[in-house]
């Protein structure tokens, strides 16, 4: 018996070992499930934050050019994605922060009650073990003072019996033996009592134990790594339900960028672009044909849209080249940005974009004024709460405010006047500018063609000459002048000088006069700021030249007739 109860208590307890391993197995893959989880919303907020950044890197910027660029229904459409992005990114957000709350925060706490738990049942385990191995050594110990005490009573007994035969012992030698034995088997007696005490109590304690501690014990156990695997399944579920609550709100933004996508409509987008860039020209007529077999003075034939001056309309001139039909594609006014700000009142421009480029100016300064007067009006209200109440602050110091702020007004309202001004004549309202005044609106552009035309020593042929065919990618239009009305009217101009003609210069304009590379010619009329000169040939032949394109002698007593 007791080699059957050591045998079984050792294999009880390599089973309590082997289900301690497995327990602390199962807190070992709950805390790696947390762990994922938490990786898992590490990379969810990681993604929503990409992709917020990633939105905010394509926003326009607020008062840029770019911003205005967003009036398309493709850019809309593109911004609309953006939005959205942002939208889903907050979705990922939401998903890191309920997988926090409801699965890693939740696990953390239930691993720590769990491993508590598994420690108390443990202990309850082995406290059992060990009061069954206690009891058993009582059993041992009063199992072998039982022995002991029945031995000692047979050798007290054989020795009475002994002493009893022999006639030569004493009575009272007998006597003490007869006490000694009786005495060794009472105390036998009481061992065997005992032992028969202990057997039953350890009995009891066996049973106990093997019937209702350990499988107590045991039940406690399986019930702990039960609810673990429910719990962890439960995370499970949660894992997924967290995702899939946030699959219609993700589905929505879907369907707006798709939307967006959908409500793009190209041919808005290309009327809006005609819209924005038409310049409001005429295009040019047809190129009349020059007849050059006849001895005639070679001179630039005139389109149609040199003819509309006959109809009291006061546009540029273009010649008889086919270049002169490709206006509106020459690279004047990219040259124009590159070499400073354009004019005031816009008149660089196409007429449509000049009013475009005039009405917005005019609604600039209109927000001007009105936040001017929005301060006028509220510093007037608290000179009034000065008055009325003295000890809230000096009327008079508002005055000097109220001055500057009235000035600032007066100037804003002249500026809008001056802009309403050109806005009424480029929509018609007024009166045509003569002649002069249009050359002085056109110095802004004389004087692009001057800086472009002077950069042409840069783009010399090998033998040195230059011809207008090199630099037609960078050529500027002449300003629009009646030059054959002038000559008409004027009498022949006195010369003041001679010039050299630096480069060939093919006069196309109306007013302008072709001239070779080298050629000696008289001046008649100095630049006068609009970057052109007015040259002679002979008494028949005059007219304008780019004044980059010549070295001027003056010279008043210059009266030889120049060589060519």
């Amino acid at each position: 018996m007791r080699l059957n109860f050591f045998f079984f208590f050792a294999s009880l307890q390599d089973q309590f070992d082997n289900l301690e391993k497995h327990t602390q197995w199962g807190i070992d893959v709950l805390e790696k499930y947390i762990k994922f989880v938490k990786e898992r919303t590490e990379i969810e907020l990681s993604y929503a934050k990409q992709l917020r950044n990633l939105s905010k890197k394509y926003q326009p910027k607020k008062n840029s050019k770019e911003e205005e660029e967003y009036r398309y229904t493709s850019t809309k459409a593109f911004l609309a994605t953006l939005n959205e992005m942002n939208d889903y990114a907050g979705q990922h957000e939401v998903i890191s922060e309920n997988m926090t709350s409801l699965i890693t925060g939740e696990l953390t706490r239930y691993v720590q009650e769990l491993k508590q738990e598994r420690k108390s049942h443990f202990h309850d385990g082995r406290k059992a073990q060990q009061h069954i191995e206690t009891c058993w050594k009582q059993l041992e110990a009063s199992k072998r003072r039982f022995e002991r005490d029945c031995k000692e009573a047979d050798r007290a007994q054989q020795y009475f019996e002994k002493m009893d035969a022999d006639i030569n012992v004493t009575k009272a030698d007998v006597e003490k033996a007869r006490q000694q034995a009786q005495l060794r088997h009472q105390m036998a007696e009481d061992s065997k009592a005992e032992y028969c005490s202990t057997l039953q109590k350890f009995n009891s304690e066996q049973h106990d134990h093997y019937y209702t501690h350990i499988p107590n014990i045991f039940q406690k156990i399986q019930e702990m790594e039960e609810r673990r695997i429910v719990r962890i399944g439960e995370s499970m579920k949660t894992f997924a339900e967290v995702d899939r609550q946030v699959i219609p709100i993700i589905g929505k933004c879907l369907d707006e960028i798709t939307k967006a996508a959908e409500s793009i409509d190209h041919k808005n987008d290309s009327q809006m672009v005609i819209e924005a860039f038409k310049s409001g020209f005429e295009p040019p007529g047809d190129v009349d044909f020059e007849d050059f077999t006849q001895p005639m003075k070679r001179t630039v034939s005139e389109s149609s849209l040199s003819n509309s001056r006959g109809d009291g309309k006061s546009e540029p001139k273009f010649g008889g080249k086919s270049k002169g039909k490709l206006w509106p594609f020459i690279k004047k006014n990219k040259l124009s940005l590159k070499l400073g700000a354009g004019p005031e009142d816009f008149s660089n421009l196409p007429p449509e974009q000049r009013r475009k480029k005039l009405q917005q100016k005019v609604d600039e300064l209109n927000k001007d004024i009105q936040k001017e007067m929005d301060q006028r009006d509220a510093l007037t209200k608290m000179k009034d709460v000065y008055i009325k109440n003295p000890q809230m602050g000096d009327p008079a110091s508002v005055d000097h405010r109220l001055a500057e702020l009235g000035q600032n007004i007066e100037k804003l309202r002249l500026e809008v006047q001056k802009f309403e001004g050109w806005l009424a004549e480029v929509e018609g309202r007024l009166p045509m500018r003569t002649e002069q005044a249009r050359r002085q609106s056109g110095l802004y552009e004389a004087q692009n063609t001057s800086a472009v035309n002077s950069c042409a020593q840069d783009r010399e042929s090998p033998d040195g000459s230059y011809t207008e065919e090199q630099s037609q990618e960078t050529e500027m239009k002449v300003p629009a002048t009646d030059f054959d009305d002038e000559f008409d009217d004027e009498e022949p101009l006195p010369t003041i000088g001679t010039c050299k003609a630096l480069y060939t210069f093919e006069g196309q304009n109306e007013g302008t006069i072709s001239v070779a590379e080298g050629e000696m010619l008289y001046v008649i009329e100095e630049d006068k700021g609009d970057g052109w000169t007015r040259i002679r040939r002979n008494e028949d032949e005059e007219g304008y030249v780019p004044t980059s394109y010549v070295e001027v002698y003056l010279d008043k007593n210059a009266k030889a007739e120049p060589k060519s």
